[in-house]
């Protein structure tokens, strides 16, 4: 299965734009993150339909199952799962101060490059000891 890298973020007016990183012009766009997504599948969906001779983006992957491999600005991450991840929590498995998560989040600031690596690998890590999670 092919991995698409796609990239969703959000726009100064609260739009969200979710896009390919390959082919910037099949994109979609929401109100939510979501909403993105779903608009880029059938972006995907339509260009797949009209065919290699009609589409004027066409990328050999279509053809096949491929599954989305998201790629988040850290401020849109955060703002998305705010319900599910707190500063406060992603604080402690980060290693960074919850206010300064929460000044990213809302856009206050901007992450150092090293800051977003502690971000990613404290939200791998937990997404790794979920996956490894029975319960009884």
């Amino acid at each position: 299965m092919k991995q698409v890298d796609i990239t969703i973020n959000r726009a100064k007016d609260g739009f969200y734009a979710a896009y390919c990183n390959e082919y910037p012009a099949l994109f979609g766009g929401g109100n939510t993150p979501d909403e993105a997504k779903a608009e880029l599948e059938e972006t995907l969906r339509l260009t797949k339909e009209d065919g290699r001779d009609v589409a004027q983006f066409y990328p050999d992957w279509l053809d096949g199952e491929y599954e989305f491999l998201i790629h988040w600005d850290v401020r849109t991450m955060l703002e998305y799962y705010s319900g599910i991840i707190t500063p406060t929590a992603l604080g402690r498995l980060s290693g960074i101060h919850p206010k300064q998560l929460w000044a990213y989040q809302h856009g206050l600031s901007k992450p150092r490059r090293n800051q977003v690596e502690k971000i990613a690998s404290a939200i791998h890590v937990l997404g790794q000891e979920l996956l490894r999670t029975v319960f009884l």
